[in-house]
């Protein structure tokens, strides 16, 4: 992949449909959304991810981590609550620790949809589509402002993982290595749109 000579028009990012994504049964709207967006489908398929695939595919480093416990503390603090009651701590990290293993526990709670998009700016418009990583906060037209009202306070007084349907890349780079790490050469497709002179 790295030979592959790069071309605005062909920009790559990784989108996962997450379990609740595929159990509500919305893996044809979200795909319909890219779509209708111009941007091209190269690879799909259906999986039931292990443990530690989930695990090295999300970051370990402490800035990472710091900045999940932050965003939970930054809700709590918005809605009137108690960090030490609510989790038992205010620590930053620690709160961030705790929040990433719900993410895994989530992420392998059923099967997820694996997707490669291809398009011009596909990083920034995939994420556009998606909206905020927090449904609550998320804009309406957006497929989590649309299809989830899920919240960190929520989730983090259930003890359990944001329900917020979809992972989008957040930059080439990320996309870049999870296109690596999720997707073999044999699994990306490539072809012509029947749209693409008229668009571009």
């Amino acid at each position: 992949m790295s030979a592959r000579k790069y071309h605005l028009k062909q920009e790559r990012t990784v989108l996962l449909i997450k379990p609740d994504g595929v159990k509500r049964g919305l893996i044809g709207e979200i795909i319909s959304r890219i779509e209708k967006r111009g941007l091209k489908i190269i690879a799909l398929s259906m999986i039931k991810p292990e443990r530690r695939q989930i695990n090295e595919h999300y970051p370990k480093d402490a800035v990472w981590i710091k900045r999940l416990g932050e965003k939970s503390l930054a809700t709590y603090a918005k809605y009137g609550l108690e960090p030490l009651k609510e989790i038992g701590t205010d620590n930053p990290m620690k709160i961030g620790k705790r929040v990433r293993e719900w993410i895994l526990d989530f992420m392998i709670s059923g099967p997820l949809v694996k997707i490669v998009v291809e398009g011009v700016h596909s990083v920034d418009m995939v994420r556009k589509l998606v909206g905020n990583s927090i449904p609550a906060l998320a804009e309406m037209g957006t497929i989590r402002g649309d299809f989830s009202v899920d919240s960190t306070a929520l989730a983090n007084k259930n003890k359990r993982a944001v329900h917020n349907l979809i992972h989008a890349s957040e930059t080439p780079e990320e996309a870049k290595h999870e296109l690596e790490f999720w997707f073999s050469r044999e699994e990306i497709h490539d072809y012509k749109r029947a749209e693409e002179d008229t668009m571009f």
